[in-house]
C-alpha cells in the first residue's frame, strides 16, 4: 500500500535503517540502486517532518535498573496535563494513551529497590488508579513485519550487519554518559559530532561505540507511526496464560506478522502483546481466527492505542 507520506523508496530506506541504524548513506544507496544524495535528502526529509526518528537505547542490565510496566486509569480531562510531564521524565521509556484518553501505559525504568517513582505517579490528582507490573523479559527478538517487508531478501542480507554474538551488557563509563544522550536524540549522529560533544578523540568514540554495539549494550530503533505504513489499528493485549503454556503462546504470537511486541510480566496478567492490523476487520479476524485458537490463554483484555507520547528511552 502507498500512503500520502511514504513511497516505495521511503519504505525501503526505513527497512534498511531497522537492519542497521548507522549504515552509511552511501552503502544504503548502493544496495537500493539510487544516488547517495537521494538517500541523504530522503533521510533529512523524514527527520525534518517528524515522519521517522532513529534513536538509541541501552540494555537496562547495564545500569542496574528494572523496567516497570505501569498502567494508569486517568480522568479524561486530566490526560493532557498528566502526559506532558510524564513524557519529559528521563526514567519514562515508553508512553502511550489508550482507550480514547481514559488510560495511559508507560514503561518506567527505576532502580530495583527504589519505589519513589511509583509513589509519585500514584499521588497525581489526575490518576484514579495505578497498577505496576515488572517487565520480566522481552520475548520477541525481531521487528514488526510491517516495518521490515520492503526489501528483498538479497537487499536485506547486504545491509544486515554481521552477527556480533553479544557478550552481554558492559558497565557504562564517562564517555558513554556523554555520547548516549546525543545518540538517543539522533542515532545517526556522526563520529565527529559525537567526539565534539564528548570532548574525546573521534577514534576513541568510534572504538567505544563499536564495543557497545557488539556487546549488545546499545540497541537502535526507528520510530514511525504505523498508520503511515497503512496500518490503522494498534492494540494492547493483556493476556493471562497458563504457566505451562506461557512460552509456547509467546513464541506463537512473536511469529505472527500482526505482532509488534511480546513481553512476560508480573501480576494477574502474565503476558503483554502489542498487535498492529490494517483495520478493525483485520483485527477482529486476528482475534477470532488466530488468538482465539491458541491453547492456554485463559483470559484476554484488549485495549486500543489512541496515541503515543513517547516511544523510546533516553540512552542514559
Amino acid at each position: 500500500m502507498e500512503s500520502d507520506t511514504l513511497d516505495v523508496l521511503d519504505r525501503r530506506l526505513l527497512h534498511a535503517l531497522h537492519l542497521d541504524a548507522r549504515a552509511p548513506a552511501s552503502r544504503i544507496a548502493e544496495v537500493l540502486d539510487v544516488s547517495g544524495r537521494t538517500i541523504t535528502r530522503r533521510l533529512g526529509r523524514l527527520r525534518a517532518t517528524g515522519t521517522a526518528r532513529v534513536t538509541a537505547m541501552i540494555d537496562q542490565r547495564a545500569t542496574g535498573h528494572a523496567e516497570w510496566l505501569v498502567r494508569l486509569r486517568v480522568s479524561p480531562d486530566g490526560m493532557r496535563a498528566l502526559v506532558r510531564p510524564l513524557a519529559r521524565r528521563s526514567d519514562t521509556t515508553w508512553l502511550t494513551v489508550l482507550s480514547g484518553g481514559t488510560e495511559a501505559v508507560l514503561i518506567l525504568r527505576a532502580h530495583r529497590a527504589d519505589p519513589a517513582p511509583l509513589r509519585a505517579l500514584a499521588s497525581s490528582p489526575h490518576v484514579r488508579d495505578v497498577t505496576a507490573h515488572r517487565l520480566l523479559r522481552h520475548l520477541m527478538d525481531h521487528r514488526w513485519h510491517g516495518r521490515t517487508c520492503a526489501l528483498t531478501a538479497e537487499q536485506a542480507a547486504a545491509l544486515r550487519p554481521p552477527a556480533s554474538g553479544g557478550t552481554g551488557p558492559v558497565a557504562l563509563n564517562d564517555l558513554d554518559r556523554r555520547i548516549l544522550p546525543v545518540l538517543a536524540a539522533d542515532a545517526r549522529a556522526s563520529y565527529p559530532e559525537l567526539a565534539r560533544h564528548a570532548g574525546w578523540s573521534e577514534s576513541a568514540v568510534r572504538r567505544r561505540l563499536d564495543e557497545l554495539r557488539r556487546s549488545g549494550t546499545l540497541r537502535f530503533d526507528v520510530e514511525i507511526d504505523s498508520a503511515l505504513l497503512g496500518y490503522s489499528v494498534e492494540c494492547l493485549l493483556w493476556l493471562t496464560v497458563s504457566p505451562a503454556r506461557l512460552a509456547t503462546v509467546a513464541q506463537a504470537l512473536a511469529a505472527d506478522a500482526e505482532t509488534a511486541f511480546v513481553g512476560a510480566i508480573t501480576g494477574p496478567h502474565n503476558l503483554l502483546a502489542i498487535t498492529v492490523c490494517r483495520d478493525e476487520e483485520a483485527f477482529y479476524t486476528y482475534l477470532t481466527g488466530r488468538i482465539g485458537r491458541l491453547d492456554g490463554i485463559e483470559h484476554m483484555e484488549t485495549v486500543p492505542v489512541t496515541s503515543y507520547a513517547k516511544r523510546v528511552a533516553p540512552a542514559l
